[in-house]
């Protein structure tokens, strides 16, 4: 299969997992007292409004990547440290509901209830994909690395003190994310898919029957 084929094919799961991510993150902010995406347009399923350059040009380059993070102002919030919590877990367990419903369509059109359907083969691969980009997309968001979610859930479960240590990391985090994801493409050391890869393993198993993570 041609690459642009099969980036044409791919295109849609990823545009749908960051716009479901960002989305999620937005909602739940809303629902906690912060308004602030929805007064930014941020509300939405839209992936143009989500998009960041950089991290949609890794995603097709380096199969990793991230969404214009949306705007949260925690003293809106209701309980600030607790809810912030909150709002960067809503955008990884988006990520994994939505790798499971795709694992779920691909079960029931592979041998499930709707296997007396016979799909195409590239909407096969964009099913076999959704899994794969949502779960990826899930873990990688959740390691504790700024700015990546698992930072600021990480940071919102430690005590005052070490969470200003913590938070030191602040200033180089978004280097050390891009040396990861640039590693594994360009340098061929996949440091960033040996911690993904167990977790793709065990999902996809658990969402399809079948072990993905050797795509």
């Amino acid at each position: 299969m041609p690459d642009l084929t099969q980036y044409i094919i791919i295109a849609p799961p990823i545009l749908l997992a960051l716009a479901f991510h960002e989305y999620s993150h937005g909602w739940v902010a809303d629902r906690l007292g912060d308004p602030t995406a929805r007064n930014a347009g941020r509300l939405t399923m839209n992936p143009l409004v989500h998009l960041d350059m950089l991290g949609t040009i890794m995603l097709f380059v380096a199969h990793i990547g991230w969404a214009k993070p949306v705007p949260v102002n925690p003293y809106n919030l209701h309980n600030p440290k607790r809810d912030m919590v909150l709002v960067s877990l809503a955008g990884p367990v988006s990520n994994l509901i939505m790798a499971a419903a795709f694992g779920f369509l691909l079960k029931s059109f592979d041998h499930g209830a709707l296997s007396s359907f016979q799909l195409p083969k590239p909407a096969l691969i964009a099913l076999v994909y959704g899994v794969v980009i949502n779960i990826s997309l899930a873990i990688f968001n959740l390691i504790p690395i700024p700015p990546l979610d698992g930072s600021r859930i990480l940071g919102g479960l430690l005590p005052a003190r070490l969470e200003n240590n913590y938070r030191k990391l602040d200033h180089f985090g978004p280097l050390l994310v891009l040396a990861l994801v640039l590693g594994g493409s360009f340098l061929h050391i996949p440091i960033l898919w040996w911690i993904i890869s167990p977790f793709v393993r065990f999902f996809s198993i658990l969402f399809t029957g079948i072990d993905l993570s050797q795509l």
